[in-house]
């Protein structure tokens, strides 16, 4: 969808087209006229060109309304006093002016035409329909459009960028998506954390060093400036940077070379620069722990990436991508019930986008191919009350259940060993009857052992709580008797 940077003005009055055409020539604006309805259908026939504004005379002869109702993505102004049903109708009516319209609310309607295109839920950085373009960047969220209509916005020019945001909300992500969409995307991209690197090696990662700069500097080596030429260098966790290598790093920023260690030869560097951090700049600015200068060296563009709480709503999509990920890697995936997403997104998430990849992680290890549910997950992600479900086996098969595992040399229950066996009389047994007696002694003693807290019995017993409290009903037991 191409968007024009015209407005039409479309009024059988030649005074309105005039005062009009002169306001917004003046300040700037690109305007076609038009006295009739047949011409403005001619300019609005092509439905694939969207124009800044289009401003309809509302006395204008024989109006037709379908202009309005066949182009849902066209934003309209009306003009004249006669404020009729018709801007109640439909939304992409962004407002009414008058015809002694004034400067300050002309530019305003103007603006919030503005705003009614580039919010508008078909805008290509909204719907994702850049193929490659923010693959790893999942929402539909409000605050994660506006990140990517921030990351279109600088990524076409060489403006230093700053992402701001907590550990684990994917600051990288959006660097590697500033640099994917900017014109060195066939250049390097080159992480650097500035954190995980010891302060008296962090000079020669950067900048590189010859051979013998000092001690274990067997050979010359390049640093991540030389290697991230025609591309993106992306300075993790700056806030950590050492202060003798801030001051280093901003005279590289303003004049474009650097040397290496040990070296005396000055070297170009063209090079885009990235910086992210967890930490209030401003904060340390303050301290005493920040250059100011650098700061607002690199703080040209900044983007702040929001905490996965303030944009929950997201979460599924994120569940959804994160399981196919991990389907990739180990051959198996997960399902989530819907109370169970319920759930996830009434979470705090303090580890962001980064916990939610743990936890899914650790899901689809245990419960391979499982659909998971809220009493699957780990205690501190239950949020809703839901009863576990405790099936309800026929008693045959409980019995079945303990034969088998009786024979299959498992023990169900220590029964102290008898020097002679129990000779089966020549004229039979009850077995049912047998057994059945032997099950209320031994629920009797785990109930007087437990002081008949039915929970633990059951636990002595190795059945459910349900299970033990079915028997004793069924046995007619209870305390009293």
């Amino acid at each position: 969808m191409q968007i024009s940077n015209s407005i039409i003005i479309c009024s059988s009055s030649a005074v309105y087209l005039d005062l009009f055409s002169t306001i917004l020539e003046f300040i700037g604006e690109t305007v076609i006229t038009c006295t009739n309805s047949a011409e403005l259908s001619h300019h609005l026939n092509d439905k694939d060109i969207i124009h800044r504004s289009v401003i309809i005379d509302l006395s204008l002869p024989n109006f037709n309304e379908s202009f309005i109702k066949d182009s849902l993505k066209q934003p309209f102004l009306m003009m004249g006093e006669d404020k009729t049903d018709i801007c109640s109708k439909y939304s992409n009516i962004v407002g009414v002016i008058s015809s002694n319209i004034k400067y300050a609310t002309l530019t305003q309607e103007l603006h919030n035409c503005q705003d009614f295109l580039n919010k508008r839920p078909s805008t290509s950085s909204v719907a994702g329909s850049s193929s490659m373009l923010f693959r790893s960047l999942v929402g539909r969220s409000i605050n994660i459009q506006n990140v990517r209509v921030l990351i279109e916005q600088v990524a076409s020019t060489d403006a230093n960028v700053l992402v701001l945001g907590e550990s684990g909300t994917g600051k990288e992500v959006i660097a590697r998506n500033v640099h994917y969409y900017s014109k060195r995307r066939e250049g390097p991209f080159i992480p650097v954390n500035c954190g995980a690197i010891p302060p008296e090696l962090l000079e020669s990662e950067l900048f590189g060093h010859e051979k013998g700069a000092f001690t274990g500097a067997y050979t010359a080596r390049k640093g991540r400036f030389e290697l991230a030429e025609g591309g993106t260098l992306f300075l993790d966790e700056i806030g950590d940077m050492p202060q003798p290598m801030q001051v280093k790093l901003l005279r590289v920023l303003q004049e474009r070379t650097f040397e290496r260690v040990g070296g005396s030869k000055t070297l170009k560097c063209n090079v885009r620069i990235v910086a992210a951090t967890h930490q209030h700049l401003e904060e340390q600015i303050k301290d005493g722990k920040f250059r100011e200068d650098l700061f607002y060296r690199l703080n040209v563009f900044p983007i702040e990436v929001p905490a996965l709480r303030d944009r929950k709503s997201d979460i599924p999509l994120l569940l959804q991508e994160l399981v196919t990920r991990m389907e990739a890697n180990y051959s198996t995936t997960v399902r989530f019930t819907q109370r169970c997403m319920e759930s996830l997104m009434m979470a705090d998430w303090s580890g962001n986008v980064r916990e939610l990849s743990n936890l899914v992680e650790r899901l689809v290890i245990l419960y391979p191919n499982n659909l998971i549910d809220v009493n699957d997950l780990p205690a501190k992600y239950r949020h809703l009350d839901v009863p576990e479900f405790e099936p309800d086996y026929p008693e045959e098969l409980q019995e079945q259940d303990a034969f088998a595992a009786l024979f299959s040399g498992e023990e169900v229950l220590e029964i102290p060993e008898k020097n002679t066996r129990t000779e089966l009389p020549l004229e039979g047994v009850n077995l049912k009857e047998m057994l059945s007696e032997l099950e209320i002694d031994l629920i009797s003693q785990a109930l007087e052992q437990q002081d008949y807290v039915v929970s633990r019995a059951a636990d002595v017993l190795g059945m459910r709580r349900t299970t033990l409290v079915e028997k004793m009903r069924k046995y007619g037991m209870s305390k009293d008797s």
